[in-house]
């Protein structure tokens, strides 16, 4: 059953694949450019050999004797594994129709640069901060974790000071270079995101990362740690920066939000939103993104509810290195690297998008990788 799952990492790795997908009764499937399909030239999953993977990965986040029962008792388990060559996987372990079933995300190998990864430079310019909360936001398999990952390095190795993690699981092991780097998981190191939040603030932390904030506790505290002298960053799940400002926003009851929103445009650093889409040649996935830098005006504009105007903030930032999402479309368009039809699909204003592009060409967004 070891050779089987080392062989499924094995296929994976060679070709580049971002997911597995196992289930009883179905060949191992992977995602590859995007696309899930199967692969025939593996066997389908029988119950034995499945029940033995569930153990052997469950084994990596709780005893062996806990896994089948926190399975039937929550549903699912979340962790981490490496394979034989180095490479990290994220995996969930869930009930499925009265079995199991196993999905696991193909992480980065090592650590790459803003410019390997095509993302603008300036986003470095937030590993300077000293304080305030940077939000990561995209929906599942955009690249958040790999984004947060890559700026959190740049820290560990440009400047001196204690990095805590807080993840579920720790998907990037980091080892300490400058700053001395804590990492902590869910469920094995601390009960909670809102509990190992709280426990931070009183372990001398410079930076804390904070997986993702899902809820009113974690939100609130994450607040409060970069109100009190704390860079934090975090991820979010939402499509664009204004609506993942107005997703924090709204998970407080109705007469907290104007207090929120005051206190947001204090700390806000700065949000980048982020998709991952295909490339014109088919051969890999390219980033399209979203940058907004909190500015005086931005500030403002959070702070009094303004938030369907900053799209047009962003618009008007780019000497402060922000950019639109159909900026950076119009630059990924220009340079050949993605289809009409794939921006259309991701345009803000597609009519705007075609109009800009059939008059004056596309602008090259600041900072982004050539």
């Amino acid at each position: 059953m070891t050779d089987l799952l080392h062989t499924l990492f094995e296929y994976c790795e060679q070709v580049q694949a971002s997911d597995i997908h196992l289930a009883v009764g179905q060949m191992p499937r992977f995602r590859i450019q995007g696309i899930l399909s199967p692969n025939p030239t593996f066997p389908e999953i029988s119950v034995p050999v499945m029940d033995e993977i569930v153990q052997r990965l469950g084994a990596t986040s709780l005893s062996r004797e806990r896994v089948f029962a926190t399975l039937q008792t929550r549903g699912s388990i979340d962790g981490a594994t490496t394979s034989p060559s180095g490479s990290r996987y994220r995996f969930n372990l869930f009930l499925n129709a009265g079995t199991y079933a196993v999905a696991l995300r193909r992480l980065d190998a090592a650590f790459r640069s803003l410019q390997e990864l095509e993302l603008p430079q300036c986003l470095a310019d937030f590993c300077q901060c000293r304080d305030g909360l940077v939000i990561i936001t995209g929906p599942t398999g955009s690249g958040k974790s790999t984004t947060l990952a890559t700026l959190l390095n740049q820290i560990n190795r440009s400047r001196d000071g204690h990095i805590i993690t807080i993840e579920d699981p720790i998907e990037y092991v980091h080892e300490s270079r400058r700053c001395l780097v804590n990492q902590r998981q869910v469920g094995r190191d601390a009960a909670s995101f809102h509990a190992a939040l709280v426990e931070a603030m009183r372990q001398d932390p410079d930076v804390i990362l904070v997986g993702e904030i899902r809820d009113l506790d974690t939100i609130r505290t994450a607040i409060t740690a970069a109100e009190t002298g704390h860079l934090v960053f975090t991820t979010l799940h939402a499509g664009d920066c204004a609506g993942a400002v107005e997703r924090i926003v709204s998970v407080f009851p109705a007469e907290e939000q104007d207090g929120i929103r005051h206190q947001l445009a204090m700390v806000l650093r700065g949000v980048f939103a982020q998709h991952l889409v295909p490339a014109a040649d088919g051969r890999a996935r390219v980033p399209v993104y979203e940058l907004m830098v909190v500015t005086s005006a931005v500030a403002n504009l959070i702070a009094t509810g303004r938030s369907k105007q900053l799209y047009s903030a962003i618009e008007l930032g780019q000497p402060q290195g922000m950019v639109t999402t159909d900026q950076c479309l119009s630059a990924l368009l220009q340079r050949g690297r993605i289809s009409k039809q794939v921006a259309l699909l991701l345009a803000h204003n597609p009519n705007a998008l075609l109009g800009h592009l059939a008059k004056n060409g596309a602008p090259q967004p600041k900072g982004d990788a050539r």
